[in-house]
């Protein structure tokens, strides 16, 4: 990649981005689980939440219409005046939309459940960012995954002449509701894909020791549903969140140069909220050193791009 020049390390990216459902984003994974044991359920309504534009809800209701489940998103915020970004593809989804005010976590779902439960639903609760041990589960794989890929030598430095890797040194990502976080760290201590998994922090709404120890708790419970042995400590989890900037979905100079510098050297898109900061955390450890010169690094593009569309004057802004 010609970014690997400008930034000094042999530069890979896993595109989650490109899964395909509802223009991507890494909670596909994730819900080919969740859905799966919903319809084993017998459920036929799926309640989730997330932020005014949740990358998450936007696929849960895609991924809804696709199996013929009613789709109930709790929002935080109020209806916007003009529907942008992840907004309108939920209403195009056919989701019905209730809005939570301060509310961004499903602190109101409860409520929903009663009342969806009296009308004769059969509603199933998919949680905050699809990240419970299944969610987990599907980023376990996902591990497994790069790491048949690395042994065939598509994950590759074309700085070798097309040699694998056999390590990379680094793997960078987004870490905010800890599925795709646990997922990976746990599939990376069985499969051995890198050195270290860094989970640049999105979101602080605890403190990182907490934060770590609920995610080892979540990738512990999917190594028992992976029938596995590994079982991982939370002082094995990296989380960086030195990269928290004025807060959750506040578009700063950091995610701005990120999101610029990958679409105008690679004509990749990255989004405000999770992509945008995740990158600019590597292109700030690259810098100071954190990530040696000349490492492997694989960059895991968790998706959110159509929440560009709702940012345009705070990513656009000099």
């Amino acid at each position: 990649m010609k970014l690997s020049q400008y930034l000094g390390v042999n530069l890979d990216i896993k595109r989650d981005d490109l899964t395909g459902l509802a223009l991507g984003g890494n909670k596909t994974r994730k819900l080919e689980f969740i859905l799966g044991n919903a319809l084993q359920q017998g459920c036929n309504t799926v309640i989730t939440a997330g932020a005014v534009q949740s990358n998450h809800c936007r696929q849960t209701a895609a991924a809804a219409a696709m199996l013929g489940l009613e789709c109930h998103l709790v929002l935080g915020g109020t209806r916007p005046k003009n529907a942008q970004g992840n907004v309108l593809l939920n209403q195009l989804f056919g989701a019905h939309v209730h809005w939570a005010g301060v509310h961004r976590k499903g602190e109101d779902i409860p409520e929903l459940v009663k009342s969806l439960a009296a009308s004769g639903r059969l509603p199933y609760v998919v949680p905050y960012g699809g990240s419970n041990a299944l969610g987990a589960l599907a980023y376990y794989h996902a591990a497994h995954e790069l790491s048949q890929q690395i042994a065939r030598g598509s994950a590759k430095d074309e700085s070798k002449n097309g040699v694998a890797s056999k390590q990379y040194s680094h793997i960078i990502f987004a870490s905010s509701s800890g599925g795709t976080h646990a997922g990976l760290s746990l599939g990376n201590k069985a499969y051995a894909c890198a050195n270290k998994v860094i989970g640049i922090n999105i979101d602080k709404t605890e403190s990182a020791i907490r934060f770590s120890k609920r995610i080892a708790y979540m990738a512990n419970e999917a190594a028992e549903l992976a029938m596995s042995d590994v079982r991982i400590r939370a002082d094995e989890i990296h989380l960086n969140d030195n990269y928290l900037g004025e807060g959750y979905a506040v578009v700063g100079n950091a995610e701005r140069n990120a999101i610029k510098l990958m679409a105008s050297i690679e004509g990749i898109l990255l989004d405000p909220v999770y992509s945008g900061r995740a990158f600019a955390g590597l292109i700030d450890m690259a810098d100071k050193g954190e990530i040696p010169k000349g490492s492997d690094v694989l960059f895991w593009h968790t998706g959110g791009v159509p929440a560009l569309f709702a940012y345009s004057d705070s990513v656009l802004s000099d």
